[in-house]
């Protein structure tokens, strides 16, 4: 029987660049406004460039409740958005991924760069470890997570990550079957980490 999650909240993982396709800056924008429409408040890295800009621009121009969470070391870098509801500055890398994770009800992850893999990875690493049971969702804009699979795949059949992992995230290219898939997202059983031997 499938779950029926109330998600009030998102935490999206994605670039403070561009991308090289206009369509990636089009998909964030999308996803912010179609996030606001659905009454679901955005929560994410705090900048105004990139892809992480225009999630935030997407919600905030249909009337969204955006969060922004930054370390204060990163406020000059990634150029603060100074227009959201709620922004939240910490003093880690560390702290912001928790303070996103304990505000949310989900996770989607759109194209970025290394901090957007290391926050994803990050974030299936406590599922695998049943830190959470939230869904996490790869909104695979332009295929653009293909790659990363296929090497997941590969990952599986060298025997160092379990084929029921696979069951920790959603992938999709549509935004609306993403949230729907969210919505109903059932968390696997997974089975013990490490040996009894082992512990």
């Amino acid at each position: 029987m499938k779950n029926n999650h109330s998600i009030k909240q998102i935490t999206i993982f994605c670039g403070s660049s561009d991308g090289n396709l206009n369509s990636y800056q089009k998909e964030a924008y999308k996803l912010g406004a179609t996030l606001a429409q659905n009454g679901i408040g955005v929560i994410y890295g705090g900048a105004k460039i990139g892809l992480m800009g225009a999630v935030a621009q997407g919600a905030l121009h249909h009337a969204g409740h955006v969060t922004g969470i930054i370390p204060s070391f990163l406020c000059k870098k990634e150029v603060t958005h100074e227009g959201l509801s709620e922004l939240i500055i910490v003093e880690s890398m560390h702290a912001r991924k928790m303070k996103m994770h304990d505000m949310c009800d989900g996770f989607i992850a759109m194209p970025g760069g290394i901090g957007t893999l290391e926050e994803l990875f990050e974030i299936l690493t406590w599922a695998q470890l049943g830190r959470h049971q939230k869904p996490i969702g790869i909104l695979n804009t332009e295929n653009y997570y293909d790659t990363l699979l296929h090497f997941m795949e590969e990952m599986i059949a060298r025997n160092f990550v379990r084929p029921v992992n696979k069951e920790l995230f959603i992938v999709e290219r549509d935004i609306d079957i993403l949230l729907q898939k969210m919505r109903d997202y059932q968390a696997p059983e997974l089975p013990r980490w490490m040996k009894e031997k082992q512990e």
